[in-house]
């Protein structure tokens, strides 16, 4: 018997106080900070029941007919529930964090208005039962952080929501016209354990169109190369935007959105035999190299993060287009370990332009005397991204590694170690200077200034994060990790 009521009620927890918050006033901080704190607690709340039921076998699924033989489907699986719990966990550290960032600015009813509407999306995103419910869920998504790219409203601000738009909408016509295809061919197009279109395979040069439109317009949220470009022009948002954009919602939809393309839409033998997911494989590996040479060569450090974050979702596409289980694993694992640490990555940045006005990497030189614990956090996740362990990251390239070779694809290997040196390149420079070079002398005082480091709503969530990078490394064995869930998934979902 399926519970109907779950899925729905975890996607109306943020959707309804979204709703709610543009209608306060600027002045209503402590309703509309509770308000947001209590929708955040009560996903957290709902998530974890949906969670521990569908670890149990439960099956939960809200349908609602949108219009003849096309439904809406929100349906939770243990793939959809990976996403759904980074994203919970995530949104409550990151909404604290954004109350903190913002006080005292104008327009938060606004920004808080639609940081919950993108939770909603992304949420909607993750629970999509078919690709009708997931192309609305998708375009949601670009339609409610749009106003949070351009949300200081500056020449910068509007330009990269211009360049943002152009991008995502793009992608959204491609995505739509494979979503048309598909459904010409097979119709409503449900996501199923082992694909959904084995009654027309034999439609291949159709099939592999289809394919190449969903990818394509997914790897524009995805920030594949050439696609990418909107992700560093984006950074001019406030920092509790770039974490979210970066960490949970639009580049992770590409991903979440590209892996149920391969395995619930086409199945992983039907993709095989078309022969698609090689040429998948080479972009991911070319934006795994690219980012980390861009990132490289940044100055600013909040555009070395986000060309960093073009190289690392890559792959999360590099372990899902190679054909074996640990390789899957690897991927499906990344989504979360990519995501807790550069989000810690992002606070540790925000933290150091709110209460020291830096933003350069040059900047940063003893920075470490000044914010040791956010300092301690921003080397802990750098380590991660390196592939030290042993945080999160140690796990991701090991699996990625081990697959590579398990399914003969030794080149890969090759990539992933060159990356690592790269990734070493742009993260170890800073974190020496931050803690073993003189601080700067012309270091401007903080305008709202703390007994030391800086206020609890910037320096709790990132403590935390960083605390839960090296936990989901330590502690990778456990079944209810995300590498043991990963597993869960691949036992369930995608193993032939």
């Amino acid at each position: 018997m399926k519970n109907t009521w779950l899925p729905m009620c975890v996607l109306l927890s943020s959707l309804l106080p979204g709703l709610i918050i543009f209608l306060l006033s600027e002045e209503a901080r402590r309703t509309r900070t509770v308000l947001n704190l209590t929708a955040a607690a009560a996903k957290l709340l709902l998530t974890a029941a949906m969670a521990w039921g569908v670890f149990q076998g439960r099956q939960y699924e809200s349908r609602v007919t949108f219009f003849p033989n096309a439904d809406l489907v929100l349906r939770a699986d243990s793939f959809s529930l990976l996403f759904i719990t980074l994203s919970a966990v995530l949104w409550f550290v990151t909404t604290i964090y954004a109350v903190g960032y913002l006080e005292g600015t104008g327009h938060r009813s606004r920004f808080f208005g639609f940081f919950s509407l993108c939770v909603a999306s992304t949420m909607g995103i993750a629970l999509a039962g078919n690709l009708l419910t997931f192309f609305l869920f998708y375009e949601m998504l670009t339609l409610s952080t749009y106003p949070l790219v351009i949300h200081r409203g500056t020449k910068e601000a509007l330009r990269a929501g211009n360049v943002y738009l152009r991008y995502t909408l793009s992608g959204a016509t491609l995505l739509l016209a494979g979503v048309v295809l598909l459904y010409t061919l097979a119709g409503s197009v449900e996501f199923t354990e082992r694909g959904a279109l084995s009654a027309v395979a034999d439609h291949r040069t159709e099939l592999t169109v289809a394919f190449a439109l969903l990818i394509g317009g997914l790897a524009v949220k995805a920030a594949l190369v050439p696609f990418h470009g909107w992700l560093p022009v984006a950074m001019v948002a406030p920092a509790p935007v770039s974490a979210l954009l970066h960490a949970v919602a639009v580049v992770k939809a590409g991903a979440f959105g590209i892996t149920r393309v391969i395995y619930d839409v086409y199945g992983v033998y039907l993709v095989h035999d078309l022969g698609v997911t090689r040429p998948l494989a080479v972009v991911a590996a070319i934006t795994i190299l690219y980012g980390s040479l861009k990132a490289l060569q940044q100055g600013d450090l909040k555009k070395r993060l986000a060309y960093s974050t073009v190289s690392q979702v890559a792959y999360i596409v590099a372990g899902i287009s190679i054909f074996g289980t640990v390789s899957t694993i690897g991927g499906l694992v990344h989504l979360v370990h990519q995501g807790v640490m550069k989000i810690t990555l992002f606070f540790c940045a925000g933290n150091y332009a709110e209460e020291l006005h830096l933003h350069r990497v040059k900047e940063l030189r003893g920075v470490g005397r000044r914010m040791p614990l956010t300092t301690a956090a921003f080397t802990i996740a750098a380590l991660g991204m390196i592939g030290i362990p042993p945080v999160a990251g140690f796990i991701t390239k090991w699996y990625l590694g081990i697959g590579a070779l398990e399914a003969n694809e030794s080149w890969l290997v090759v990539v992933l170690l060159l990356s690592s040196l790269l990734n070493a390149g742009y993260f170890l420079p800073i974190v020496y200077s931050a803690w073993f070079q003189a601080p700067r002398e012309d270091w401007k005082p903080s305008a709202r200034p703390h007994g030391w480091e800086i206020g609890w709503a910037l320096l709790f969530p990132t403590v935390v994060t960083a605390v839960l990078s090296v936990a989901a490394g330590l502690f990778a064995g456990a079944e209810l990790s995300p590498l043991g869930w990963t597993r869960l998934i691949t036992d369930r979902e995608f193993r032939p």
